[in-house]
């Protein structure tokens, strides 16, 4: 059933990148825009990520905060969804950020059964990337034996984990988000310190040398002022979700701001995205002043007016909600409220699209390149559009 129908305002070129919002504009011609309940039976726990397995499936596999990763069949008959994995007495799950946070399928995984998880783990307190092989007997079920850890991190504080991991469209390389390490403020001068990993995207070659290489052409990868190599970008908070545009290449992220902005950013190689020394466009200390040079200001922000947590989405690419053709949506996880983001290479247009109640933690893509949107009260949605009545 939709649960909202509701285009608010539009947001014109002569204000792209402020963040502030225009009056509301007439529902779009092409209709309403909705989402619907595919899989009216399944419930999640906290469900935080949503994958598919490029192998011709057209399975959905969705990453509960606890330890768990369900998987089912993308039919809206579905009774029930099964266990594919169970790590949950590997998983430090306490608080709101820590967890099972992230999961990527290998470019190969229709044939070498491989995919890779991002967790929260204790004693000490740390970031995992590992690898995991599918049951060959079963494709719904995981081997719990089969772990292979690729990375720690080391996270001194329990918030500020990113988590997400993504096999990159033309180069097959993973793709790792790392927050700040936590607390508030960045109190460890982490994100503008690129001899750590965190408040990064790092990028790792899991193909070649055990656990992984370096790229050898990762922005850092050869230095001599003892940057890490793995890093691609830095400068970030908590870049909880990032995504690939598959037709332009263009990485997307969103990261969660401190006091005032939340951001969308497209990540490039070697770019400082400025944490701590601006939270979106301003000065994060505005009585002391910064210094802004070489910092990469976000392509959208938006004010604490309007959101206190962004989540990022995908550019659209499918065909049931046809308005959001070639925009990147992503939404607030505390407000509910939904945005679609058109970028022109220069300037960004942005209008909120839905105001809903949603504690929306993450967005996936199935096989076709329809759009999804998670939510905390364990349901999943699905973006359509209704044409208007003649």
């Amino acid at each position: 059933m939709p649960i909202c129908c509701l285009v608010l305002l539009f947001l014109g070129a002569s204000a792209c990148g402020l963040g502030e919002f225009a009056d509301p504009e007439p529902v779009p011609e092409e209709g309403e825009l909705q989402l619907e309940e595919p899989f009216p039976a399944l419930r999640f726990t906290r469900p935080v990520d949503f994958q598919i397995p490029g192998d011709g499936s057209g399975r959905i596999f969705v990453v509960e905060q606890a330890g768990v990763i369900k998987v089912f069949d993308n039919r809206s008959d579905i009774g029930s969804a099964d266990t594919f994995l169970d790590i949950k007495d590997r998983v430090r799950d306490q608080g709101n950020e820590e967890g099972l946070l992230g999961l990527a399928f290998h470019p190969e995984f229709a044939t070498n059964g491989y995919f890779f998880v991002d967790y929260t783990a204790s004693d000490p307190r740390r970031t995992v990337v590992a690898r995991y092989s599918v049951d060959p007997n079963d494709p719904d079920r995981a081997l719990p034996g089969s772990e292979t850890v690729i990375l720690e991190v080391a996270q001194p504080y329990g918030n500020h984990n990113a988590g997400q991991i993504v096999f990159g469209p033309g180069d097959g390389y993973l793709y790792v988000t790392l927050g700040d390490g936590g607390s508030a403020g960045d109190p460890q001068d982490n994100s503008q310190d690129p001899t750590t990993l965190l408040g990064a995207i790092l990028r790792i070659d899991v193909d070649g040398e055990s656990p992984y290489a370096i790229p050898p052409d990762n922005p850092f990868a050869g230095n001599t002022e003892g940057y890490r190599e793995e890093i691609y970008a830095y400068g970030l908070r908590n870049p909880w979700r990032i995504s690939f545009d598959l037709p332009t290449g263009r990485l997307w992220a969103a990261d969660v701001g401190q006091h005032r902005y939340e951001e969308v950013h497209i990540i490039e190689a070697g770019k400082n995205y400025g944490w701590d020394i601006i939270e979106g466009m301003h000065c994060y200390e505005p009585s002391t002043g910064c210094d802004q040079e070489g910092l990469e200001p976000p392509v959208w922000e938006y004010s604490h007016d309007f959101g206190i947590s962004i989540t990022g989405g995908f550019v659209y690419h499918g065909d049931l909600a046809p308005s959001l053709a070639g925009r990147y949506v992503f939404a607030d996880y505390g407000t509910g409220r939904i945005w679609a983001l058109a970028w022109d290479g220069a300037e960004a247009e942005v209008e909120e699209i839905m105001n809903t109640s949603l504690a929306i933690s993450s967005f996936g893509v199935d096989a076709q390149q329809e759009l999804y949107a998670l939510a905390f009260n364990g349901r999943i949605y699905r973006f359509t559009e209704q044409s208007p009545d003649p």
